[in-house]
């Protein structure tokens, strides 16, 4: 054991503590989280547009609010590629130390540079096609070279500087005219070059470049296993895996969730079953490691008698934050944190939970996501909402019994750890 616990502290800690606190992936993270609220409201206005109930959505196309639920869709969710260009651009620039909102104007200009207009009768203009989830991935290119060259020249004083008595937002506009020229002028040179020569836009080629080889990984049951198990790892050894492996992956699976969404407005086939909601709702449950098995059992083994102290204590500050998936105290408070004793059922669990809720929806036995719910929503409630049946709050409860069932032995073996150490007695 002894040997292990130096592998991971000598070798396995520096790589990950380096990966958690990347600056390129802290701003993907950042810039995306930025995005989410706009993403759980076009959710909410999906949830009312598309009530499961039978009738509702005739009754509001018929009073005529249908159409505008729908532009609530559209307006929210179908700009999150935008705004984590914004996004992006603004987290990595300050932690570069310089003007982060200057870097994330930028950035969107440079956005919207490379996106490609429609021509109408009123004039050209943008669509929400390249504008939310299907803009991510020029969103995470445009917001982290933006944000580095913007650097890059103020580090380098190549800038307008304007006297003292300038007030500073006003020095700080003109401090970006020269980086902000450069780099939008470059960006309308690629998207000039690549229309000149007929080629798919930006867009398009970030869907094939970065798109294909996460797809391959995002998109099929043994790639999401990887992904929950590399989540499960880096938490193990104290590193908060969302961050890391959701900053690579959420792109992906945000763009299939909107892929869904779309469909569904279109009343045409859902194809993907594996999205941010798949992965929050159904394999994640509790948080990372679906720990809300563990915090159930500690929550009913901590009401008997002879149950020990440290049991007791951890009890009510890891089950009601488990059940709305905040799982940190349980991470640090058990802990599941570099604890081997629950290794095997940290990864094993959100393994099934994957395997499970994909073969329940690849047979059609439970209808696919295609809304978000808020992360810290309960489950039962967030499988109903998300999948607009009843049927994925019953496989919520399936897949939570499964957990308990996972994690009862091992914390049992615990538990028997803890009222040994209590009772200065040895374990055998």
């Amino acid at each position: 054991m002894s040997e292990s616990n130096s592998f991971i502290e000598e070798k396995l800690m520096p790589i990950a503590s380096k990966l958690s606190a990347n600056k390129y992936l802290t701003a993907i993270r950042d810039g995306i989280t930025l995005a989410m609220p706009l993403i759980i409201i076009g959710s909410i206005f999906m949830v009312i547009a598309s009530f499961p109930v039978p009738g509702w959505e005739a009754w509001l196309g018929k009073v005529g609010v249908a159409g505008y639920l729908w532009k609530g869709v559209n307006s929210s969710f179908g700009l999150i590629g935008l705004v984590a260009s914004f996004g992006i651009a603004q987290s990595l620039a300050s932690q570069y130390k310089v003007d982060g909102v200057a870097a994330g104007i930028i950035s969107m200009a440079s956005f919207v540079m490379v996106t490609p207009f429609i021509a109408s009768e009123a004039g050209e203009g943008l669509t929400v096609r390249y504008l939310g989830a299907s803009g991510l991935f020029v969103a995470i290119v445009l917001g982290l070279f933006t944000a580095f060259i913007y650097q890059w020249f103020i580090k380098h004083d190549i800038q307008i500087k304007m006297p003292d008595s300038v007030p500073p937002a006003v020095a700080r506009s003109f401090s970006a005219i020269i980086p902000g020229a450069v780099i939008i002028t470059f960006w309308l040179i690629t998207y000039a070059v690549l229309d000149m020569m007929s080629w798919p836009n930006l867009h398009e080629l970030a869907q094939v470049v970065l798109g294909g080889p996460l797809g391959l990984l995002g998109n099929n049951i043994f790639g999401t296993v990887i992904v929950a198990g590399l989540n499960s790892l880096l938490w193990f050894i104290g590193i908060h895996g969302g961050n890391v492996v959701n900053s690579i992956m959420q792109p992906i699976w945000i763009t299939n969730l909107a892929e869904n969404t779309a469909a569904y407005q279109a009343g045409t086939e859902m194809k993907n079953i594996i999205t941010v909601a798949f992965m929050d709702n159904f394999v994640y449950l509790g948080g990372g490691g679906a720990t809300i098995g563990l915090v159930l059992v500690l929550g009913y083994i901590a009401r008997k008698k002879q149950t020990s102290k440290q049991t007791k204590i951890l009890a009510p500050i890891t089950v009601v934050p488990g059940l709305f998936n905040i799982n940190e105290p349980t991470m640090f408070g058990v802990p599941v944190v570099l604890n081997f004793a629950l290794l095997i059922p940290f990864i094993l669990a959100p393994a099934v939970n994957a395997i499970v809720a994909y073969t329940a929806m690849a047979t059609g036995l439970v209808p696919l996501t295609r809304v978000v719910a808020s992360w810290t929503m309960p489950p039962i409630l967030s499988g109903f909402l998300t999948t607009g049946s009843i049927n994925g709050s019953i496989l919520q409860i399936v897949l939570i019994i499964l957990d308990i069932l996972i994690y009862l032995p091992f914390f049992l073996a615990l538990e028997k750890r803890f009222k040994a150490q209590e009772e200065n007695a040895p374990l055998y």
